[in-house]
């Protein structure tokens, strides 16, 4: 069956409503980093309707990820850029798409991200979120931004939570944990960070800013 553009739009309409589904609709959302918590925000925020998404990662789709990441045995080799943009077209066959197969330096972000409305930060290495998020929050004070903190091992899934920290800085997680040679990345547990970043997203565009 082949879905037209204004079947899709009523679908998601019926379910948001008229206002928030134009709000969902006309925004832009990047996600930077598409690994376990970019690939799920991604798919979590095509499904919700969002207009444009600019997904950005360097990396190549490894064999390890398939435990965790939205991709398929078949995309391994892939960057993810590419593959993560196929699958949404699958699910979310008339969003925006843009990739970017490129690394984000501190030289480059602030181009990468202009006319952005919220940003998702979803990297894995402590030292890129460092540098990115107070990239960020100096460089690009007017855009709201979702990071993330803690999502590793075993622990109840119920301490992780949502913390606003400034007035367009939200943070998700447990932040406490961290991928050691004990404690490693479950699926349910890094989907259910993704899911506070994306739903932190939505409630931002419907204009709800506390958590």
């Amino acid at each position: 069956m082949s879905l037209t553009k204004d079947e899709w739009n009523a679908a998601l309409t019926l379910r948001h409503g008229t206002e928030l589904q134009k709000r969902f609709s006309s925004a832009t959302v990047a996600i930077c980093g598409l690994g376990g918590l970019g690939s799920n925000i991604a798919y979590a925020l095509a499904r919700a309707g969002i207009g444009k998404l600019i997904l950005i990662d360097f990396d190549r789709v490894d064999v390890t990820n398939l435990h965790r990441q939205q991709y398929k045995a078949k995309q391994v080799g892939e960057y993810k850029t590419q593959a993560l943009a196929e699958n949404l077209k699958e699910i979310a066959p008339y969003i925006d798409l843009i990739t970017i197969t490129q690394k984000i330096t501190q030289d480059n972000f602030k181009d990468l991200l202009k006319n952005v409305d919220v940003i998702c930060e979803a990297f894995d290495d402590v030292e890129a979120k460092a540098m990115f998020v107070n990239g960020v929050l100096e460089h690009l004070p007017n855009t709201y931004l979702v990071a993330a903190s803690g999502m590793a091992g075993l622990s109840t899934p119920n301490i992780i939570k949502t913390r606003k920290i400034t007035k367009r800085f939200y943070l998700c997680g447990d932040e406490v944990s961290d991928v050691s040679d004990t404690i490693g990345l479950v699926a349910p547990r890094v989907m259910l960070c993704a899911a506070h970043q994306a739903h932190t997203v939505l409630r931002i565009l419907a204009g709800e800013y506390d958590v």
